[in-house]
């Protein structure tokens, strides 16, 4: 494990934790010092293997399995939790799914899928860790967007409005849960270097990114971590690009 302890005695709940961007999260917070509840829907395995890494390196880790659009399954499992480890301080809200289809060629029900992950599964994550955070005094919500949230893709007219409406969330958030000193914020990869199949930023050309490259899980993961920190504590409501500089304002 790295030197820095700034979680020490934090538990913290990623979600879509199994692979990528989510399995660096998890290892980044459990670095930190944090118990880390390793979210998944289905790829237990995966999950299991993140959780072994973990602890293998002296971490604290367990696998918790919900679909977090189903709103019982994700009481139960923040129950679970907070038997487990007392209380959830730390909430990265990471799971998601990519597709790409022609607006024209979409169905209501790959939109509502997809939205079902995004929004109405960041709802009932927030909703279910919230009193807990409330209970602790404060903490920390983070939520992973995108790109296409403000500038729209191609093929991905749902993902557009899945992340850009979790950017509205994050904000909203950020005003009503200050008084309960925890922060929330919005972390947006650009084109990323994952193992995700179907990953278009895989293919997309790195000549508009002016780093030149694509970022790595463990870089989205290092800004995750120190937004989660004590020294973070008076950022809250913001958008962070991990883009190599591409997306400029």
């Amino acid at each position: 494990m790295a030197a820095g302890r700034e979680l020490e005695g934090k538990v913290a709940l990623v979600t879509g934790a199994a692979r990528n961007i989510g399995r660096a999260i998890a290892i980044a917070l459990a670095e930190a010092g944090a118990t880390v509840a390793v979210n998944a829907r289905v790829a237990r395995d995966d999950a299991e293997a993140v959780a072994k890494e973990i602890r293998d390196a002296g971490g604290k880790a367990e696998v918790f399995m919900a679909d977090i659009a189903d709103g019982r399954a994700v009481d139960a499992m923040v129950a679970d939790i907070v038997k487990r480890h007392g209380k959830v301080d730390i909430l990265v809200l990471n799971a998601s799914i990519r597709k790409e289809t022609a607006f024209i060629d979409m169905s209501y029900e790959e939109w509502k899928s997809l939205l079902s992950i995004t929004l109405d599964g960041s709802f009932f994550c927030t909703k279910a860790c919230l009193p807990s955070m409330i209970k602790a005094g404060g903490g920390s919500i983070v939520t992973l967007g995108g790109m296409t949230a403000l500038s729209g893709a191609k093929k991905r007219v749902h993902g557009s409005v899945g992340k850009h409406g979790l950017w509205g969330m994050t904000r909203a958030l950020a005003k009503e849960l200050g008084e309960h000193q925890i922060n929330v914020n919005c972390v947006a990869p650009g084109q990323m270097d994952t193992a995700r199949a179907a990953d278009r930023s895989a293919r997309a050309p790195v000549s508009n990114v002016p780093m030149g490259r694509r970022a790595t899980p463990e870089e989205v993961a290092g800004i995750v971590r120190y937004l989660c920190t004590p020294a973070a504590r008076m950022i809250s409501g913001q958008l962070i690009y991990v883009d190599g500089g591409q997306q400029m304002f």
